[in-house]
C-alpha cells in the first residue's frame, strides 16, 4: 500500500511538472507570434562587403571602405507607388527588386564606356514593341541605359579642399549647376552674382561647380575655350558624353559620384540650372534655421505632386506608355532644389540599383522614395516663375529663394537690386 501511495505521488509530481513546462512553452510561443506579427513590413537591403578589396562592381575609383557603408535599407515604398505591369522600365525595376534579396552583389554591372551601348536594336524591339515609333533621342537613351561611367575630361579634385587664409575649409553649401559648353555668358553671370564663392554670414563657406557634357558634332568646337575657362575659374566639371536633355540623369549621377569622392564633408548641395536666380543670403538663412534631424535628410524645393508622365510626343518630356506606365513619386522640380550632403552617398549607391530614367528630377524623386526620404515643399522655390508683371519687381526676387528662367542681364540687375542699401520692401 505504501509503495502504491509513493508511486501515485511521483506520478502526480511528474504530471504537475509537465503541465507547468508545456504551459510555459505555449506562453513563450504566443509571445513570439505576437512580436513577429508586430514587426514592420520587411525591407530590402543593399549589402556592401566590409573590405578594402574592391568589389567587382564597386564604382570605379572607390573601395567599399571609401563608401563607408555596410548596408542601408531600400524601402518597398517605391514599388507601392509604381505599378508592376508590362511597361519596359517597370519590368526592369521589379526584376531588380526581386533579385536583391538573393544577390550578394546587387549593383548593376558597369560596362566599359566604349562597349556599353546596346547596338542590337532587335533586342530592344523584342522588349519594346513600338520601339520604332520612339523619337531619335529617346531611342538613344534606351540604347545607352547601361552606360554609367563616362570618362571625366575636366575635374577639380581639390574643389572642396583647403579653405585658404581664413582657415575655413568646410563647405557648407555647394552650388552644382547644370550647364552646356556654349553657355559661358550664363555661367559668368552666376559667378558674378548669386554663385560667387566665399565665406558668407557666420563663416559659412559657399563653393560652386558647373556640370557639363560635350557638344554635339554639329556644334562648333569649344573645347579649348572651355579648357581655358576651367583653368581660370577652377569650377568646371566635364564628362565625355553628349550634353542632351535625356542625358541629365547621367550628369546628375556623375556629379554624385564626384562629390562622394572629392567633397564628402559638404553640408548641403543646391542642384539647379544655369538660368535661375538664387537669393543666396536668404538660402543660407533658411539652412541655418533647420533643426539637426531635418538638416540631415533635407530634400526641398518646388514639389510636383501628383505627377504623371506627359504622353504628347511633341513635348520634350514625352514618355511613351510602353516605356513607363504609372504615376511618378512626388519630386522637386529640377530647376533648383536643396539636398543634404548626408544623402549624396546613399543616393549614389541607390542609383546603381534603380534603372536610369530619362527625366533627371523624376529620377531623383524615385531614388529618394526608395530611401524613404520625402520631398518638402517650400514656397520660396518658384521653378515655374512668378506672374509676368512681377518679373522686374526687386522685392519679389528678394522674398523668394529661387526664380527660374532668367537671362544673364536680368540676373545681374536683380542681384544688384536685392543687395542695394537703398531698397525698401
Amino acid at each position: 500500500m505504501r509503495h502504491f501511495q509513493t508511486f501515485s505521488a511521483m506520478i502526480l509530481i511528474v504530471s504537475l511538472f509537465l503541465i507547468f513546462f508545456y504551459s510555459t512553452q505555449l506562453h513563450q510561443t504566443a509571445n513570439t507570434l505576437r512580436v513577429v506579427s508586430e514587426k514592420p513590413p520587411k525591407q530590402l537591403e543593399l549589402h556592401v562587403q566590409d573590405s578594402d578589396v574592391k568589389h567587382p562592381s564597386t564604382p570605379e575609383g572607390f573601395t567599399t571602405t571609401d563608401l563607408n557603408v555596410h548596408k542601408f535599407p531600400i524601402s518597398d515604398e517605391l514599388g507601392q507607388i509604381i505599378p508592376q505591369n508590362g511597361a519596359y522600365w517597370n519590368r526592369l525595376l521589379f526584376s531588380t527588386l526581386r533579385s536583391l534579396d538573393d544577390s550578394e552583389n546587387p549593383f548593376m554591372n558597369e560596362h566599359p564606356w566604349s562597349v556599353c551601348r546596346q547596338e542590337n536594336e532587335d533586342l530592344l524591339r523584342i522588349n519594346v514593341h513600338d520601339f520604332n515609333s520612339y523619337p531619335v533621342l529617346f531611342k538613344a537613351f534606351l540604347q545607352g541605359m547601361n552606360c554609367r561611367s563616362p570618362p571625366i575630361l575636366i575635374s577639380q579634385p581639390d574643389r572642396c579642399g583647403s579653405g585658404g587664409k581664413d582657415g575655413n575649409s568646410q563647405t557648407f553649401l555647394l552650388f552644382a549647376i547644370k550647364s552646356v559648353p556654349r553657355n559661358f555668358e550664363q555661367r559668368q553671370a552666376v559667378r558674378e552674382t548669386w554663385g560667387r564663392e566665399g565665406v558668407y554670414q557666420r563663416g559659412l563657406r559657399v563653393r560652386l561647380v558647373f556640370l557639363l557634357g560635350t557638344s554635339s558634332e554639329n556644334d562648333p568646337d569649344l573645347s579649348k575655350l572651355l579648357s581655358y575657362e576651367a583653368k581660370l575659374y577652377k569650377d568646371v566639371l566635364q564628362w565625355d558624353f553628349q550634353d542632351t536633355l535625356l542625358n541629365l540623369t547621367l550628369k546628375m549621377n556623375m556629379f554624385l559620384k564626384w562629390t562622394v569622392k572629392h567633397c564628402p564633408q559638404v553640408s548641403f548641395v543646391f542642384s539647379g540650372d544655369d538660368d535661375v536666380f538664387v537669393n543666396t543670403p536668404a538660402l543660407l538663412t533658411y539652412l541655418q534655421s533647420l533643426d539637426a534631424s531635418k538638416a540631415f535628410q533635407l530634400y526641398v524645393g518646388h514639389i510636383i505632386s501628383p505627377a504623371s508622365p506627359l504622353r504628347d510626343p511633341k513635348s520634350k518630356y514625352y514618355i511613351p506608355s510602353s516605356f513607363y506606365d504609372g504615376p511618378y513619386p512626388p519630386y522637386a522640380g529640377g530647376g533648383g532644389f536643396l539636398i543634404s550632403g548626408s544623402l549624396l552617398q546613399p543616393l549614389y549607391l541607390i542609383s546603381r540599383v534603380i534603372p536610369f530614367f530619362p527625366i533627371d528630377d523624376v529620377y531623383i524623386g524615385m531614388c529618394t522614395k526608395a530611401l524613404e526620404v520625402s520631398p518638402e515643399a517650400h514656397k520660396g522655390f518658384q521653378t515655374f516663375d512668378v506672374k509676368e508683371q512681377d518679373r522686374e519687381n526687386v522685392c519679389v526676387h528678394k522674398e523668394h529663394l529661387l526664380l527660374h528662367q532668367r537671362s544673364p542681364q536680368h540676373i545681374k540687375r536683380m542681384w544688384k537690386g536685392i543687395n542695394s542699401p537703398l531698397l525698401t520692401c
